[in-house]
């Protein structure tokens, strides 16, 4: 739908829940913008927009097997930050699999796909790559650790050139920026744009937590040197507090609108939940993650100066573009998964099917306590407020769980699982699992299951008939799915899960819908 109404207002994030590292680019009157996903399969999710706010998802760049190996894949470690960018009719996408191979390029003429195989780029170190295309020549940049580096975070942005049919790097490396040289550390994200005929260079800077920030520099040429803005840093909330509702700022991506109007796009985070004793000192928890946010540029004295993050601001000067809602409820009446849906690791074999309105798991013996691909379908938790309902077929024998999954990693999460002892809440917390409630339900098979989130505070539920729910134990502390407690990059995940726990079955749970409802922004 198009609102043609001049003057409208958004709100950040533009896109909720563990969207980090936001990348973007302007296809005549399209705007698409990929994330990072870590260990989490599909990886890169891409997205299309009119307006630069309402954001539609078109499923992953990286959406078989044969692209991306998470075999084992320690929790944030996989795919890192992507960048996209669009030539003489081809996409691209250049990112990392950190722990893998390195870096790599995929295309595609559809944004939706298919995607190529990778194009690995031997030679390339480190991590966060981007391309500039400039008069047939294709540039690559990265950042890296220096070899010789004095203390953790000493970084610098290196940039080389590839050859434009095979993408292979060619020629010497060039450093451009060293972080450390201007007091700061873990340069990130850098991003080389060709704008009035001057090369501008965007990174960040700080690392990826409160002292997160953007820096530019700009030069003559794209080899450098580059001067740095004296004004850096041009966008951050460091100086805000620990109170600030959007926290976080930076690793910040630029596009042009086709009416002459610049924006960023940018990872942030919104901490919340009163402080207290976890074990890990006072937090706030951050368990939405990394979530990619707009914020508006304006240009002095050659320079782009970003505008303060808000929660609500002015939309850009294009007419309001809405999307058709996705629905709350999955039914599984589609003949495949929606792209809401994430696995853990990559599925070498298919262990759901989808049939008949029902999204079927096979029981495994691999546990989410493990660096493996357990039978886990789950979606990204994107509202502080949050309720999850579920319909769940299933018969357990011995040592067999399903139900839902409140996921964080391997060794921080929360099962809300039926067992043949009964319905059991586990929390999983620093490696160490505690039963936090059980109750004996009938034997027999339907059993609706349910979290509601308010704020920090999850509660279980659970139902024998349609609508009739009761709370199964007290709330559990959900910042144990946070960063700030669990460590990390992701925020949490929440789905379906069936384990045989180490034992061989032939079981199958099977859930018969499963809805996410927003209690809030």
């Amino acid at each position: 739908m198009i609102d043609e109404v001049d003057g409208w207002e958004y709100r950040n994030p533009v896109i909720p829940g563990f969207h980090p590292d936001p990348s973007v680019c302007r296809v005549g009157e399209d705007y698409y913008l990929v994330t990072s996903s870590f260990e989490w399969f599909p990886g890169v999710p891409i997205f299309h927009s009119r307006d630069l706010v309402n954001w539609r998802q078109l499923g992953h760049v990286l959406d078989r097997p044969s692209q991306l190996d998470l075999d084992g894949m320690r929790p944030s470690g996989g795919v890192y930050a992507a960048t996209i960018r669009h030539h003489d009719g081809v996409f691209y996408v250049v990112t990392t699999l950190v722990d893998g191979r390195g870096n790599f390029i995929v295309t595609a003429t559809d944004p939706a796909g298919p995607w190529s195989e990778p194009r690995w780029l031997p030679g390339t170190r480190g991590m966060d790559p981007s391309l500039l295309f400039d008069d047939g020549r294709v540039w690559f940049t990265g950042t890296r650790e220096k070899e010789a580096a004095r203390y953790s975070g000493e970084t610098e942005v290196y940039l080389v050139e590839l050859d434009p049919a095979t993408l292979q790097p060619r020629g010497e490396e060039r450093v451009v920026w060293e972080a450390a040289q201007r007091g700061a550390i873990w340069a990130e994200g850098p991003h080389l744009y060709k704008i009035g005929g001057r090369y501008y260079l965007l990174a960040s800077e700080g690392g990826t937590s409160y002292d997160h920030a953007v820096v530019v520099a700009r030069a003559d040429h794209v080899t450098g040197p580059y001067e740095p803005n004296p004004r850096n840093p041009i966008l951050t909330h460091r100086h805000l507090g620990l109170g600030h509702p959007i926290a976080c700022t930076g690793h910040a991506d630029l596009v042009e609108t086709g009416d002459g109007e610049w924006w960023m796009v940018l990872l942030a985070t919104r901490p919340y939940g009163t402080s207290g004793d976890l074990g890990a000192g006072n937090v706030r928890g951050d368990n939405l993650g990394r979530e990619t946010f707009l914020t508006r540029v304006s240009w002095e004295d050659g320079w782009p100066v970003a505008a303060q993050v808000a929660p609500v601001a002015a939309g850009p000067a294009l007419p309001e573009h809405r999307w058709p809602a996705v629905p709350a409820c999955d039914h599984f009446d589609a003949d495949r998964l929606s792209p809401v849906w994430n696995h853990l690791r990559t599925p070498r074999t298919p262990y759901w099917s989808l049939g008949d309105s029902r999204l079927r798991l096979r029981l495994r013996p691999e546990t989410l306590a493990q660096r493996v691909n357990p039978s886990l379908i789950a979606r990204r938790q994107q509202h502080m407020d949050f309720a999850v309902h579920a319909a769940l077929d299933f018969t357990p024998a011995a040592g067999e769980c399903a139900g839902l999954a409140l996921v964080h990693n391997d060794d921080h999460h929360v099962l809300l699982v039926r067992t043949a002892r009964g319905l059991e809440l586990v929390r999983r917390k620093a490696g160490g699992d505690d039963l936090l409630a059980s109750v004996r339900v009938p034997g027999q098979r339907r059993l609706y299951l349910g979290v509601e989130a308010r704020g920090q505070a999850y509660q279980a539920r659970y139902a024998v008939a349609a609508g009739e729910w009761t709370d199964l134990g007290d709330p559990v502390d959900g910042r144990i799915l946070s960063s700030a407690v669990a460590g990390g990059f992701t925020g949490a995940y929440v789905g379906m899960y069936a384990s045989s726990n180490g034992r061989p079955s032939s079981n199958v749970a099977a859930f018969d819908w499963f809805e996410y409802l927003p209690l809030g922004p």
